[in-house]
């Protein structure tokens, strides 16, 4: 068979992104089973949770904000000095910030931490921007903080600090309007042109952890774009596989079969770009979609988890990356939001005994020595 003639077998037996049929054929939702897990006893869990908020008062700045740039001899990731840095720091606090603002119903001693935080974001958003013309880390800054800065807004009913925090979440629209690649949707690399414009090299999951943040603004009556919205929707379709995995992004989605394109590379996005389209009403991302890819998350978890730690980006199996962990299973738990709470237990129970056992000695959570706390900051290209 001529090299033109395998593309085709290989197009017309749908394994080229962007192929989903309207009803997908339920082989392609076949997951392991999984075992039964017993929820851990509530006693250990709270010891958990409290060695976690301890870790987080303890690692706070001076200033507000968390993480520094002060381990990078021998980081592996592309980071121009300071631009890099801010962003990864912007988006880190901002993760920080939302956690704490959950908790503060019910943990009045994390109150401190959020008043200085929270000071610090209002100062700090408006300065961040793109590193230099190739690196577009901010794009997570700007929309994990939208995330934060939801959370603050209801956390007062003062109208002239809400209108404050409205406009910052607008900003927050305005810029990720400018980094928004040309193609629509959003990535965090531009070595091709370095436009003012960029033409990113669009990713799946960056353009989810974006949507994710504009639904929970619109929810709050603070609408982002339209244009924006269904651009991103467009984006995560074209590299949209008939199991629901997805591209890494839109520069590989004709190389489908590579290996980070496969399930077992996709396992750590596939629950953003689901929950996303979930999120935006997308008729196709149905529980059952949702649940086959949380049983995938945590019966073939050590796909991911061969990874976890590993210095350098992308050498383990399906060229998982590190900091591809504990993103997943963050937006694996915005999947399991979206279930009946009656088909929740079965993933809860899982979930928490993984995190119980995950836990570091200083009650951290790590997946990479770039990206402190417990969140991924954006990944580089494979």
């Amino acid at each position: 068979m001529s090299c033109l003639g395998r593309i085709l077998t290989v197009c017309l037996l749908g394994l080229q992104c962007g192929s989903l049929a309207a009803e997908p054929n339920q082989r392609f939702l076949d997951a392991p089973k999984l075992a039964p897990v017993a929820m851990p006893a509530a006693a250990k869990l709270q010891l958990a949770f409290d060695r976690g908020v301890a870790f987080l008062l303890q690692d706070q700045n001076a200033n507000g904000s968390w993480g520094t740039a002060e381990r990078t001899k021998d980081l592996n990731i592309y980071a121009p000095v300071p631009g890099a840095h801010h962003a990864f720091r912007a988006g880190t606090t901002s993760l920080c910030l939302a956690a704490l603002l959950e908790l503060e119903p019910l943990r009045l001693d994390v109150t401190p931490a959020i008043d200085r935080c929270e000071q610090w974001l209002f100062e700090a958003l408006p300065q961040l921007r793109r590193a230099n013309a190739t690196a577009l880390y901010n794009v997570w800054g700007h929309a994990y903080s939208i995330q934060a800065l939801v959370r603050m807004y209801r956390r007062r009913d003062d109208p002239v600090r809400r209108e404050r925090i409205a406009q910052l979440i607008r900003s927050q629209f305005d810029y990720l309007e400018r980094y928004e690649s040309v193609d629509g949707g959003w990535g965090y690399y531009d070595f091709d042109i370095g436009a003012k414009k960029p033409a990113t090299k669009t990713c799946s999951f960056v353009s989810a952890a974006v949507l994710v943040a504009f639904h929970e603004a619109q929810a709050l009556g603070i609408s982002p774009p339209d244009k924006q919205v269904r651009r991103a929707i467009d984006s995560l379709h074209r590299q949209q596989k008939p199991d629901f995995s997805y591209a890494y992004g839109e520069y590989l989605r004709l190389r489908p079969m590579r290996e980070i394109n496969r399930p077992g590379g996709s396992l750590g996005r596939s629950q953003a770009c689901n929950v996303a389209l979930r999120m935006w009403d997308d008729p196709a991302i149905t529980d059952t979609v949702l649940k086959a890819w949380l049983d995938r998350l945590f019966s073939r978890n050590g796909w991911l988890d061969i990874g976890r730690k590993r210095p350098i980006p992308h050498e383990s199996w399906f060229q998982v990356a590190g900091y591809f962990y504990y993103f997943g299973h963050y937006y694996g738990a915005r999947c399991l939001e979206q279930l009946p709470p009656s088909e929740r237990g079965e993933y809860q129970a899982h979930m928490a005994a993984l995190m119980l056992r995950l836990q570091e000695k200083d009650g951290s959570w790590w997946d990479y020595p770039c990206t402190t706390i417990t969140s991924s900051m954006g990944p580089p290209s494979p």
